[in-house]
């Protein structure tokens, strides 16, 4: 190991270390910080974050990265982990100042303006701001896309999903969107034919459900040692590899998007505690990009905690929890709640068969934008159009439209992929786990996620960023994305299942 490499390795660990700090105090204001607090808080994770930046893009790491990159030696995970340091130090080092400075202040003031402007329903008014977040996107995109020999949109993409291209992209989001229309519209037909849904009765105190959160959280095999279960406004996972920090929120009418919250956070936790050790304050014992983070988190909720086997087993303990009894209760109507399809305006509503089609609309516009090929001032008419054409419903109005989500007046331009790509990783690293594992499906009918948890243990979470997002999912299941795949799951849930 050369000197150049051992000096990176000390710097990025303080790198990560300062941003373990920011993200401990990032959970802290969102669950149990007072509200006098926010001023200071925002000035300490301000120099966290100023702190973290100088030590990246002081002018020696670009010396050091050139040196230690040079064929010297290192093992497979030091090599990987220089890669990993020189896309961070690309990321951070190619803008100006000036730049970085004029995006976040910009996306600051127009997220503000979007919290006011979604409920009065008002695009118009916040049209200027918004075009200033999106021309200052265009301008780091077309920057680091020279820096990255990328197209605009693709380095902007890196940000979140490292190596993502719309040219691997958009053939796999025009197969989803080719079958989506036709494939709800079946599902839908074939509900109307069945049973109607019977909802349990409340109310279902918030205690009690924290409490089968926890017993499910254990069963997943979360380690409460390293880690802890609080509520918030939005659910989220949060805080580091050694101490997790889950939250949700409660509803007492309705247990269930509570218990599919903490599911659904738990996946992205067990991956965050399985990433290697010996690594984690490396870039390549970091995390690999935000669409395997979200399979993650959708094989156990998805995937496993929606599968009828374990509702059959969930079913009496969920009845038990809440002193339930009566068909409401039973594994069959639980199943009919859990799978239930609708058309619906929002994404974060969204039932598995829809939600592809709301993201690969957003990823449409996303890039149309981006390209400079649609004006924003006609984002609403698109947006109504493309809701149409792929979810069969069209907004009344921009409030539920395009004014729905935070991630463009917030500054995320690229983001969206991730989740339906995420989607179709979940369906088919989780068909190759029962391939290797057949016994898992009968483990999940007794509430046991430990033949997937080591089979994802070995094949994803211990890998960090050591492969490729590409690399990865070849290694653990034999062939790149495959939407067929994808596609199969959907089919076999909500089209053959009883």
């Amino acid at each position: 190991m050369n000197a150049a490499y051992a000096e990176l390795e000390t710097r990025f660990k303080r790198i990560n270390l300062l941003r373990q700090s920011a993200g401990m105090l990032q959970w802290d204001l969102e669950t149990l910080m007072p509200p006098g607090g926010a001023g200071a808080r925002s000035e300490q994770l301000a120099t966290l974050s100023v702190l973290a930046h100088e030590l990246l893009t002081e002018p020696r790491v670009g010396e050091l990265l050139e040196t230690a990159a040079q064929p010297n030696g290192l093992d497979p995970w030091q090599r990987a982990n220089v890669k990993g340091m020189q896309r961070e130090w690309r990321h951070a080092a190619c803008l100006p100042a000036e730049l970085v400075e004029a995006r976040s202040k910009a996306a600051t003031e127009c997220e503000l303006a979007w919290r006011a402007a979604r409920p009065a329903n008002d695009f118009k008014g916040l049209l200027p701001r918004l075009q200033t977040v999106l021309d200052l996107a265009r301008e780091a995109g077309r920057i680091k896309g020279e820096a990255f020999g990328a197209p605009p949109y693709d380095a902007l993409m890196d940000e979140y999903e490292p190596g993502a291209t719309q040219a691997e992209i958009t053939p796999l989001f025009d197969r989803l969107a080719g079958v989506l229309p036709e494939l709800i519209q079946s599902v839908l037909d074939k509900q109307a034919r069945g049973p109607a849904i019977e909802k349990p009765p409340g109310p279902f105190p918030a205690a009690t459900q924290m409490a089968l959160a926890r017993r499910l959280m254990e069963n997943i095999g979360f380690d409460f040692k390293h880690g802890r279960l609080d509520t918030s406004a939005h659910p989220f996972c949060g805080g580091v590899p050694d101490d997790i920090r889950l939250t949700t929120r409660w509803n007492e009418a309705d247990f269930l998007p509570g218990l599919m919250g903490v599911l659904h956070e738990t996946g992205h936790a067990m991956y965050e505690r399985g990433l290697p050790s010996d690594w984690r304050l490396q870039p390549v014992g970091q995390a690999l990009g935000m669409s395997v983070h979200e399979s993650q988190s959708l094989i156990v909720e998805m995937q496993a905690s929606r599968s009828r086997e374990f509702i059959t087993w969930l079913a009496p303990v969920a009845a038990q929890a809440f002193g339930g009894s009566g068909p409401a209760w039973g594994a069959d109507n639980l199943v009919r709640i859990y799978t239930r399809v609708e058309r619906g305006l929002i994404r974060v509503d969204a039932d598995e068969v829809t939600y592809p089609a709301h993201v690969i609309l957003r990823y449409r516009l996303e890039r149309a934008l981006i390209a400079g090929d649609m004006k924003l001032a006609d984002l609403p008419g698109a947006w109504a159009e493309g809701m149409k054409n792929l979810v069969g419903i069209v907004p009344p109005d921009d409030k539920d439209g395009c004014l729905q989500d935070i991630h463009w007046p917030g500054g995320s331009w690229g983001y969206f992929p991730s989740y339906t790509l995420g989607a179709m990783t979940a369906a088919q690293l989780f068909d190759a786990a029962r391939l290797a594992r057949p016994e898992i499906p009968a483990f999940l009918g007794r509430g046991d996620f430990s033949p997937l948890m080591a089979w994802l243990r070995e094949n994803v979470h211990g890998k960090g960023s050591l492969l490729t997002a590409r690399e990865l999912l070849i290694a653990a299941t034999g062939r790149p994305l495959d939407p067929e795949i994808f596609l199969r799951h959907l089919r076999t849930r909500y089209l053959e299942s009883a």
